[in-house]
């Protein structure tokens, strides 16, 4: 009698296709952390060249919607107090000025207070610049967010005063892990040359740009660096002039 013979696999065959099964998988499964954590890596990247560029847009649009306009610093809700004053701050930490740019309405929103100025960065490591917008409601509700006339600390001429800057839920950080960071303005009035000071204390005059130089803490090659930035304020006039917007 002819016996029927089975065809089958042993149990090493059995362990060893089990064995290069999981192998391949493993390789597969590291293959794909690789590319992902790869494209996560490409993707902050982009984020913050993306975000680096943005800063550089919002500032330019910022100065170039300066507005000149006074304010009647040190009112108060029950009396208007002082006279009207430029309404300018231009300190080597901190600028704030009116603009017809916003960061919620771009060109189309309502003239804000931009306040512009230098924060320690997380846990003490390097600075951060960092923006506030608040809402201009003409020269009396300006003046509530300044003071009058006094002495500036550093130069010892007579300025406007503000106070200080805080940073709150509502700011948005331009900048961050910065070496350094700090605002200058050109001083352009005929018939002196000009030049660059970091205090502006003229209350005759808008300066005729700002510049911000920064730097970052750490150099990055693949990503696009903090970059100094000047703008130029076209309404190049004296403070006295009317100005219509």
């Amino acid at each position: 009698m002819r016996r029927n013979r089975q065809s089958g696999m042993t149990l090493i065959e059995v362990l060893i296709a089990v064995t290069l099964v999981s192998l391949l998988s493993v390789g597969m499964l590291f293959a794909i952390r690789a590319g992902l954590s790869a494209m996560d890596a490409s993707q902050r990247r982009f984020s913050a060249n993306r975000r680096a560029m943005s800063a550089q847009r919002i500032l330019e649009q910022q100065v170039a919607g300066f507005l000149p306009v006074r304010a009647r610093c040190g009112a108060s809700p029950v009396s208007e107090g002082g006279g009207l004053e430029p309404f300018f701050q231009g300190a080597p930490g901190v600028t704030r000025f009116v603009t017809r740019y916003s960061l919620d309405g771009a060109s189309r929103g309502v003239p804000q207070v931009v306040e512009l100025f230098v924060t320690p960065g997380e846990e003490g490591r390097g600075v951060r610049l960092v923006v506030n917008e608040i809402p201009y409601t003409g020269p009396s509700g300006a003046g509530f967010l300044c003071l009058p006339p006094g002495p500036d600390p550093a130069t010892g001429a007579n300025v406007v005063r503000f106070p200080q800057p805080q940073a709150g839920p509502g700011s948005f950080v331009l900048a961050d892990k910065l070496a350094y960071c700090r605002f200058l303005y050109l001083q352009s009035i005929e018939p002196e040359p000009d030049r660059w000071v970091p205090v502006w204390v003229r209350r005759d005059y808008w300066p005729r740009a700002i510049r911000i130089e920064m730097a970052p803490l750490e150099a990055d090659p693949v990503r696009v660096p903090p970059m100094t930035f000047t703008g130029l304020i076209r309404p190049n006039r004296m403070v006295e002039e009317p100005y219509a917007f």
